[in-house]
């Protein structure tokens, strides 16, 4: 049985494909860190007041 090798350029490409993918899966385990950071801050209370006029002003044209 002949055993065949991949070519160095071969490696090369394959090497670079695995250190794209190790980059990607670092940007996605980053990207969820700061999404989740996010979506647990507290809302500013000026923000919550500016909703609670906008639904009395929504309700009271109903």
């Amino acid at each position: 049985m002949i055993e065949q090798r991949p070519s160095p350029e071969r490696r090369k490409a394959s090497a670079a494909l695995d250190e794209a993918r190790l980059r990607q899966q670092a940007i996605g385990v980053r990207l969820r860190q700061m999404f989740d950071e996010v979506v647990n801050e507290d809302v500013p209370e000026e923000f919550l007041e500016i909703l609670r006029r906008a639904d009395e002003r929504s309700q009271g044209k109903s």
